[in-house]
Parts: C-alpha cells; structure tokens; sequence
C-alpha cells in the first residue's frame, strides 16, 4: 500500500464508506465520488474526505488525477460508463473492486466472516460487539451503522478481523476466512446469478475457502456443498437442538428475550439480548457461535449480550410506547420481510399492523413478486412506494402496482412525494417501514410526525 491517495467511486455505499474510514485512519488522502448527499458522505466529510457529487472528471480533486499515487476503490454499483471511471481506466490507474481491496486488508488477520443471503448484517455487527468486550478486541467492517460503536468501522488491538461478507457480485469470494458463519443461502441477486442454484454454488465455493483447520457455522436447515474437509462444521438455531442453540426461551414486557445459550461444551444460562425480536436471538447464537471458536470470556459475553444496542434500520424503533409504535427496517428480500413481521407480531401480538415498503430492484420484485405480495399479505394495511431502481434501468411492465392484485390485505400505491400526508390523515398507530432505497430518508420525519399525535 504504498499509494498516498484513494478515490472511492461510490463512497456513500456502507462498505465503501468503511473502506475510506480505514484509509483516512491510515494517515491517506481520501477523495471521492457519490450520487446523492447522505448522511455517511456528511460523516466521511467532516473526517476529512473530500466528497463530491458531480460525475465530471473535473470534480476530481488535483492531488487524486496523479496515478503513481492515487488507487481508485470503485462499487460495482457504478457504472463502467460513468465518465470519472472512464476517465481513471484511459489514464492506467489502478483500480480495484470493494471486495478486493477489504481482502487485502483483511491479509494477515484472524478472519471472522458472516455470509447470508439475509440476517448477515445484524450478526456480523453483533459478533463484533461480543469480540470487543469478551474476545479481546479486535477491528470489524460493518454492513450497517453499530449503535455501540456509531459506525460501520471498529479498529482495534489484535489480530481478530469482523467482516460482513456480501454475496453480491460474488465479492465474498474474495475473502480466506479462519472462522465463518452462514446465516442464508435463499434466492437473490438473480440478476447476477441467473439462478438459485447458482446462489447456492457461489456459497459452497465461499465454504471452500476457509482456511485449513478453520470453522464453518451453517444454519440448521440450511444444505450446501461442503466440500473441504479440513474444516469442522458446526450447526446453530433458533431454538432446535444442534450444536449451537437457545433453549428456555421466555420474552419480556419490554420485547427483550431471555434464554439458555447451549455450546457443545458447556450452557450458558439466562442470557438477555439487549435488542427484541426473536430473529435477534437466532443472530446472537450464531455470532456467540464464532466467538466460541475464536476463545472468549464467558462471563464478558453475557454482559456483552445484555448491551448490545442494534443496528441502525435493523429492527430499529423510532417509538414504542403502549399508544404508538413505530419501527424501520432494511428488508428488501421476502425472507427478511416475513422473519421482521412475525417477529413484530409475536412481540405485539394484536396491534393493526401498517407496512410501508419500497420494492428495491426491478429485477427483484419482478422474481420474487408473488413472495412478496404472500408476505406483505401479514400486515393489516399495505402502503407501496414505487421501486427504488439502485442500479437498474426500468424493465417494462414491473412496477409496484403489479403486487396489488396478490396482496390479500388492503394495498395501495403511494407516490413518495404523498407518503408523509396521508401518514398524517391515517394517523396509523402501529407502522413499520421496510426497504433497502431511499425510504430510509422518511424515518425522521414520519417519527417526527406521529411522535407529536
């Protein structure tokens, strides 16, 4: 790494953003390029990023146009059109994929690794969490903003390295873990894989790649080629007997569950996690799980369990009070939809539940749209926004209104510009929004506005 400089295309992106955390605490000039103003980017500013909006190739800053100093870190969330990386790739400057580069900086460290095609964000934030107070330490790149640590970047002392290893793009292949966990492995990303067992292949490969001697944590359920037979396989669960488990689980007035953490070796009793919702458990004991193989202290985890504050739009309440309660969410795939809802409603069993979800992809929705509308179907009332298309163009014929005829529950189609209004007319007493797009950007002023009812 003997660059200065790193330009970041995409830098707003949750592991691009980290990536340039990294470097920026590394002592380089940090620089890049984003669509839109978000709160990250105003972060990676005021760090001392130069962050700009403006695709032209005179946006770049000065010092980043010199290519014996400058490496360029791109998300293939941009695309190869997009005149600055045209620009940099005509001009012989090194440029490399997100993923590559957070394998070279995960060389010479003890890999903790969480795959999933869902569930992998919450778990890899967790297992960093438990790291930090009952593993020694370590550093962690996050998929979402900690609340304990306000960041998607912990660094630390120790060898210990945290990732979140996303399927997308098949970037995990680009990862050699000592310890993993697999949370998932449904469909998704078909517009990259072109089928589910393709999905599932990309994941057995990922499995081939932990280091001799190493670990696999595979969710019970969940069958995958295992072809290296250096590494020991555990399996974990919610609650079905395994290696990895709770049992005695009971849950709070406050939603906060209490349980038994069973190890092969040993139980851990009376464990509270500090975040509801029993999808929160089946993360905890599969984080707890790679902490197991990694050496903690038993009595830190238990502690560590009990302050564990969330993740930032992973089951994240805005208000909870016996009058109101509203909660955001990123779920974009139909299991993350149904495993946020059921945990809603066990929680709260009775309550007239309003979704409001904005469909991420065009490809997405047009694969998954019958999983959708079942699933959406648990609510009460179905509000839809209109796709959010990320890095797609428009596919004819797919948009939010073809759910509506498959949703059993009443369903509508709400232009954003209209969302905050009728939310205000309604009045709805119990709310929760879902999706991977800009909806994040409706949380603050939907809790503002039915904070004051």
């Amino acid at each position: 790494m003997e660059f200065q400089n790193v330009y970041f295309l995409g830098i707003g992106g949750i592991g691009m953003s980290a990536l340039a955390r990294y470097f920026l605490h590394e002592g380089k000039r940090v620089a890049g390029y984003d669509r839109t103003e978000s709160e990250l980017t105003g972060l990676l500013s005021a760090e001392g990023a130069a962050v700009t909006y403006d695709e032209a190739v005179a946006a770049i800053p000065e010092p980043f146009r010199d290519r014996t100093s400058t490496l360029v870190v791109y998300t293939p969330a941009v695309p190869h059109d997009h005149p600055q990386w045209e620009w940099f790739r005509t001009q012989g400057f090194e440029i490399v994929k997100r993923s590559r580069m957070l394998g070279v900086v995960a060389q010479g460290k003890y890999v903790m690794a969480v795959a999933g095609t869902h569930g992998k964000t919450t778990t890899t934030t967790l297992t960093a969490w438990l790291n930090h107070e009952a593993g020694g330490g370590g550093s962690a790149f996050l998929g979402g903003i900690s609340k304990n640590f306000a960041s998607n970047l912990v660094l630390g002392p120790g060898p210990r390295l945290v990732v979140e290893a996303d399927e997308f793009d098949r970037s995990f292949l680009q990862l050699w873990p000592d310890a993993a966990v697999v949370t998932s492995a449904d469909a998704d990303h078909l517009d990259i894989y072109g089928t589910h067992e393709a999905v599932r292949e990309a994941f057995a490969q990922f499995i081939s790649q932990i280091k001799p001697g190493g670990a696999l944590i595979l969710k019970k359920g969940v069958e995958l080629a295992i072809r290296n037979r250096e590494i020991t396989v555990y399996r974990y669960s919610y609650d079905s007997p395994c290696d990895f488990y709770a049992r005695n689980i009971r849950v709070g007035s406050d939603g906060r569950y209490t349980f038994d953490l069973v190890c092969p070796d040993r139980v851990l009793a009376d464990c509270t996690l500090g975040v509801p919702g029993w999808v929160n458990v089946e993360n905890a004991v599969a984080a707890a799980a790679l902490l197991w193989v990694a050496g903690f202290d038993e009595a830190k985890l238990k502690g560590a369990l009990a302050s564990f504050g969330g993740v930032k739009r992973r089951f994240d309440f805005y208000i909870n009070t016996p009058q109101r309660i509203y909660m955001d969410d990123y779920a974009h795939h139909p299991n993350e939809l149904k495993a946020a809802i059921t945990s809603f409603r066990e929680m709260f069993p009775g309550r007239r539940l309003t979704v409001v979800f904005q469909p991420h992809l065009y490809t997405r929705t047009r694969d998954f749209c019958r999983e959708f509308a079942e699933v959406l179907s648990l609510s009460d009332e179905v509000l839809l926004l209109p796709i959010y298309p990320a890095r797609e163009e428009p596919i004819e014929g797919v948009c939010s209104e073809m759910l509506l005829p498959l949703i059993t529950a009443p369903a509508r189609v709400v232009p954003k510009n209209e969302l905050l209004a009728l939310l205000g007319a309604e009045n709805p007493d119990t709310i929760i929004t879902f999706g991977a797009g800009d909806i994040d950007r409706f949380c603050e002023p939907i809790a503002e506005l039915l904070g004051k009812r």
